[in-house]
């Protein structure tokens, strides 16, 4: 006859993984820390997904606000080419889209107000692949919106980093 666990144990056996996982050091993903403090973002135009995207993770940065005009920010993000676009990868022999490429890029520049370039113009770039069906084009639609979300916070993330990594002088 199994005899089911105790309570007892239950509880003893998750204090134990907890305590291990704080032991090795584990702690959840936070969003990295910036010196800069004010940012403006500039180029993008008003329906970017990808600029929503890169606002709602600056302002999950401790301390660091999204500014209005380039006179109140610290540092300027501007972006000189911002797209996402659909490709048609692969056919079938009755010429109906089989598979697509979804492609983000973005490429941009990161200065001070004076004007003084802290980085220099870099492209950023996601590519993701689907399939996709004549019958099922309202769910591979919403599949592809999906993706794009998935590849914004990815691009949007990059340009964090980017932005941690840069010391004031």
């Amino acid at each position: 006859m199994l005899r089911r666990p105790s309570r007892r144990r239950l509880l003893g056996a998750a204090a134990l993984a907890t305590t291990l996982l704080a032991g090795c050091g584990f702690q959840l993903r936070r969003p990295p820390e910036l010196a800069w403090k004010r940012i403006f973002l500039s180029g993008f135009s008003e329906d970017s997904a990808l600029a929503d995207e890169l606002r709602r993770q600056l302002r999950a940065s401790p301390g660091v606000t999204v500014a209005d005009t380039p006179a109140d920010a610290d540092l300027i993000v501007e972006s000189l080419q911002d797209s996402s676009e659909h490709l048609v990868a692969a056919t079938t022999s009755t010429s109906q889209i089989s598979e697509m490429t979804l492609r983000a890029r973005l490429r941009f520049r990161v200065r001070t107000p004076a004007g003084r370039e802290l980085i220099v113009p870099t492209e950023l770039a996601q590519t993701r692949d689907m399939s996709y069906s004549e019958r099922s084009a309202l769910a591979k639609q919403h599949e592809a919106a999906l993706l794009f979300r998935s590849m914004h916070a990815d691009l949007a993330m990059q340009v964090l980093r980017r932005l941690a990594a840069l010391e004031p002088s």
